[in-house]
């Protein structure tokens, strides 16, 4: 807890969610000393373990789609490298198409991503319901898929993540909030703390949605807003497929996937405002089920047992923000992935640690500056859930 407060750090990573713990891991596991990570509540509690699960590698940006297919392979071999099942089940991603313009969209982006070695492909209408059998085809024109995609438990990923980061000598401090981060004007000097204050020249952001404001103490401006999004978990259904894919709805993002002998079920609220509530809400539910009756309407027959809610870290063009200060010194960043952090976690751990050593980067996550909003040289993400 906050009491192993140490008083100096070689780097500060901000932030217990997988992104930090992945970043802290690979840091200590090539050698760095004192590293030390700060999560202001317990380790994943902030988005990573509200997350849906979902690992693919299904993007619209060869960026996106490089950073999941390497994350994927982490998670394939977690339980081998890491000592911890994370129950992942390559279930396979499925996006269903029902507008034109999406069809041809997915059509290029199945090529980009052949090319970068995923085995994604396009497939008739016919074969989406043999892949998904709880959804009505009325109105689908095709549906993208990459069977390779699935889900898997991401409070096991957080163990196994802080597990090894622990053993390679990383320092986990929980319960311990960011207050400020003093500079000499255009160097970090110290991470000011809840419970002291930590002498460092070098900070790591991965906080998630909380970026903006731990990017506003050292004066770096992180784009990232809060959005709340809404899951659901259902009673269980009866002769349920076991290889039930993540499905998704694409028109109206609505989305489901086994989770035990039920399912897990979301869909993104476009009325959602940007802030900082997590309490559950029925403001979306009329829509939801609308979605539910038009595209998976067996799914209306089952009874809910539960839910959540958690925050996407949104940003304007919804790609994540990967990258170093060239204003403060050793001020460097990994966040805003827009619902997309828990599955490209491992791969950006891997990013940060060699950013951090001047090493290229295992992906060139260069277009994923936060200095790219400064023009208009953007390019939005378009898979996005």
């Amino acid at each position: 807890m906050a009491a192993d407060l140490p008083e100096r750090a070689s780097v500060v990573v901000v932030g217990g969610g997988v992104i930090g713990l992945s970043t802290a891991y690979h840091l200590a596991q090539c050698g760095v000393a004192d590293v030390v990570l700060l999560e202001q509540h317990e380790l994943g509690s902030g988005s990573t373990c509200r997350a849906a699960g979902g690992v693919r590698t299904q993007f619209s940006d060869a960026v996106n789609v490089e950073l999941g297919l390497r994350s994927l392979r982490t998670f394939e071999s977690f339980g081998r490298e890491f000592g911890q099942e994370i129950d992942l089940r390559q279930v396979g991603y499925l996006f269903l198409l029902d507008q034109q313009h999406h069809v041809e969209a997915f059509e290029r982006n199945v090529a980009m991503q052949n090319e970068l070695g995923v085995a994604s492909r396009m497939v008739d209408v016919a074969e989406a319901r043999r892949l998904s059998p709880l959804i009505d085809t009325e109105g689908l024109l095709a549906a993208s898929w990459s069977p390779q995609d699935g889900h898997c438990t991401p409070e096991s990923v957080v163990l196994g993540y802080a597990r090894a980061a622990r053993r390679a000598g990383a320092r986990l401090v929980r319960g311990c909030t960011v207050t400020g981060i003093a500079t000499d004007g255009t160097t970090i000097t110290s991470v000011e703390t809840s419970h002291g204050t930590i002498t460092t020249d070098s900070v790591i952001c991965a906080a998630g949605a909380w970026s903006q404001q731990v990017g506003d103490l050292a004066g770096v401006d992180l784009p990232v807003v809060p959005v709340r999004r809404q899951i659901l978990t259902t009673e269980p259904v009866a002769g349920l497929d076991p290889h039930t894919p993540f499905t998704i709805d694409f028109t109206t993002s609505f989305y489901f996937h086994g989770e035990g002998p039920g399912l897990l079920l979301g869909m993104s609220d476009p009325d959602e405002e940007p802030g900082f509530r997590l309490g559950r809400s029925d403001d979306w539910l009329p829509r939801l089920g609308e979605a539910i009756e038009r595209r998976a309407p067996m799914i209306a027959e089952v009874g809910i047992a539960g839910g959540w809610a958690g925050l996407y870290e949104m940003t304007p063009d919804h790609n994540g923000l990967v990258g170093e200060s060239t204003d403060v010194s050793r001020f460097l960043y990994a966040t805003g992935f827009s619902g997309h952090g828990f599955l490209m976690g491992p791969a950006v751990g891997e990013v940060m640690r060699d950013l951090y050593l001047g090493n290229r980067p295992v992906v060139d996550v260069s277009g994923l500056d936060a200095r790219r909003f400064d023009d208009s040289a953007i390019r939005p993400e378009l898979n996005i859930v």
